[in-house]
């Protein structure tokens, strides 16, 4: 199965993934994008570096189309929606955003299912303001609205995860059983 795990940041993405693997080694881990972005002097949550990342995740589904057994922490649809984040909190003119929805849409035909990760006030992760809390917000926000139009025009199968580690865990288990 393919799989894409969608959060935004510091909502438990790499803690699910991270047992999902300890579980399930056979499957082929793609890390965040982030962590392959070359643009040192990018801001880390502007339109470019935003932009960047969304070309490295559609780039990795794509090269990874004939393969299966893959999860990977972040796809298209994150950058979209934090492209549509950024401009709703009016720090950007919203420029890039169709056509990063088209890049989304299209990558959702490599994958099997989305996995989801929200924001959840009850297992809340505490984090500097630095880490920019509006716009992760927004983010959260944003993923759920695309997530939901896109899911209904491409078809994709999508898993919100909720409660804690080994709920969100046990979820996603068992949808890749069926």
């Amino acid at each position: 199965m393919r799989i894409v795990v969608s959060g935004t940041h510091a909502s438990g993405k790499s803690t699910l993934i991270a047992d999902f693997l300890a579980a399930h080694p056979e499957y082929l881990s793609l890390g965040d994008p982030f962590d392959d972005l070359e643009e040192e002097a990018v801001d880390p949550s502007g339109e470019a570096s935003f932009a960047g990342q969304l070309r490295i995740a559609a780039g990795r589904l794509h090269a990874t189309a004939g393969q299966q057994d893959v999860i990977a922490e972040r796809g298209p649809l994150d950058f979209a929606a934090y492209l549509i984040a950024l401009e709703r909190l009016g720090r950007s003119d919203g420029a890039l955003v169709e056509r990063a929805i088209a890049i989304a849409e299209d990558s959702l035909a490599r994958v099997d299912l989305v996995v989801l990760v929200p924001l959840d006030a009850r297992r809340s992760i505490r984090i500097p303001a630095d880490e920019d809390p509006a716009l992760r917000e927004a983010m959260d926000q944003a993923l759920f609205d695309l997530a939901d139009d896109l899911a209904q025009d491409t078809g994709v199968r999508l898993l919100t995860v909720a409660g804690d580690g080994e709920m969100r865990l046990a979820t996603l288990v068992e949808a890749i059983a069926e």
